[in-house]
């Protein structure tokens, strides 16, 4: 019984081992996502800020061809006058207006050419912008395809897990195992190690040999003196006559931890 014990003991720290991987992965998994939504919001308000830069832009087009054409009528207006100017006086003083309205209008056109390469710069960030914001949302759906399959295989194996751990459970002693659970809240794993040599395996400390003696016994389930962990002799489960349960689980860890990296 003390040996059927020991195993089930080991099996169920295995088994509680995945499950904080498993819970580590469901914790971990939407923060991938979080990261790549982060990126298209940054993405979308960087699109916004070009659109609003295209908007200002054409009204500013439009603004300046309404004044370009207004400047026109204007010269044109003022050349008429000056056929009907009648001294010397009003002549230059019409000629001053018409080089004034040229002048604007000459800074106009200018602007207005700023602004149309403005235009075709703001309209070439936003077409890269768009293709950017593509390739992050192809690798936003993948991820999210990949993620809620890898969610799903997690919760299926938590649910396995627990069934497991149940059945092993039942076979250790309520006190024991209350004293396992116990360790395991307030202490780093392992919570059930081997003593090989004398020497404790959760805190390489020599256990004392009267310790040592009862333990190579193999009637009761002792606790280190030193690190209050469980403890069994290396004798008593041999690595290569591990249960199947125990192999099972460690290679599903395995499969679960090449999963998360």
């Amino acid at each position: 019984m003390y040996q059927k014990q020991i195993e089930q003991l080991v099996i169920l720290q295995n088994v509680d081992d995945e499950i904080i991987i498993l819970e580590k992965e469901l914790e971990d998994a939407p923060k991938e996502l979080i990261e790549l939504e982060t990126s298209l919001q940054e993405l979308r308000d960087r699109e916004t800020q070009i659109d609003e830069k295209l908007d200002i832009l054409k009204t500013q087009q439009v603004k300046l061809d309404d004044e370009i054409v207004e400047d026109a009528s204007r010269v044109k207006k003022s050349k008429n006058k000056l056929m009907l100017v009648g001294n010397t006086k009003e002549y230059h003083a019409m000629m001053r207006e018409m080089d004034s309205l040229e002048k604007l209008n000459r800074m106009r056109e200018e602007e207005k050419i700023a602004v149309v390469e403005e235009l075709g710069r703001q309209a070439e960030a936003k077409a890269e912008m768009t293709e950017e914001m593509g390739v992050v949302k192809e690798q936003y759906n993948a991820k999210k395809a990949t993620l809620d399959e890898r969610v799903a295989e997690a919760k299926k194996r938590l649910d396995s897990l627990g069934k497991r751990r149940t059945k092993a459970g039942k076979v250790v002693p309520g006190p024991i195992l209350g004293r396992y659970e116990f360790i395991r809240e307030r202490m780093q794993n392992p919570v059930i190690v081997s003593v090989a040599e004398g020497v404790c395996g959760g805190c390489h400390i020599m256990i004392p040999p009267q310790v040592y003696n009862e333990l190579q016994k193999g009637t009761q389930i002792l606790g280190c003196p030193n690190c209050q962990r469980l403890i069994y002799w290396e004798e008593h489960i041999k690595s290569e006559e591990k249960p199947k349960e125990e192999v099972a689980v460690e290679a599903a860890a395995e499969v679960v931890e090449a999963t998360t990296e």
